[in-house]
């Protein structure tokens, strides 16, 4: 079974083949998605990466804090999506 990784403080020059270099010493991504903003197309800085359990952990372990680009990682497993509270 696959789980998500949040992969956050990325750095702005960061692309999905950086992130599925970094995150491959660790086993095989299965995929890999950079949240960026809809209306400039900037990246956000963060992104998804889906792999195998027993991979994800040890993905998440070793590289949880690490500097990537300058900037200090924060990898976790992601979290299901909260519903939005109702605006009217």
């Amino acid at each position: 079974m696959a789980t998500s990784i949040y992969v956050g403080n990325l750095p702005w020059s960061a692309t999905e083949d950086t992130v599925r270099d970094l995150f491959s010493a660790h086993g095989d991504p299965i995929s890999v998605k950079l949240i960026s903003d809809r209306e400039t197309g900037r990246a956000r800085g963060f992104g998804f990466v889906e792999m195998e359990d027993d991979e994800a952990q040890n993905a998440i372990s070793a590289l949880n804090g690490t500097d990537f680009g300058g900037r200090a990682l924060r990898v976790n497993k992601a979290e299901e999506r909260r519903p939005a509270p109702r605006r009217w």
